[in-house]
């Protein structure tokens, strides 16, 4: 999955730090996150979608694999 947090916690001049204390998880979670190593669970989906006012597709972008 990929994700549009990075970009979108840059156009807000939010830093990593930030987000991560009003999410209540770690700066590495966040870095993680927009690195593309770690997929979020849901609940932590739609706090982050909630904190930016979004919904949770604007920010996170499923793609199935192609078989």
């Amino acid at each position: 999955m990929k994700n549009r947090l990075e970009e979108i916690r840059k156009e807000h001049g939010i830093k990593q730090e930030e987000l991560a204390s009003a999410l209540e998880v770690s700066r590495q979670t966040i870095g993680s996150l927009e690195n593309g190593r770690y997929n979020p669970s849901i609940l932590l989906a739609f706090k982050i979608a909630h904190y930016f006012n979004m919904r949770i597709e604007d920010i996170f972008i499923y793609e199935e694999e192609v078989k």
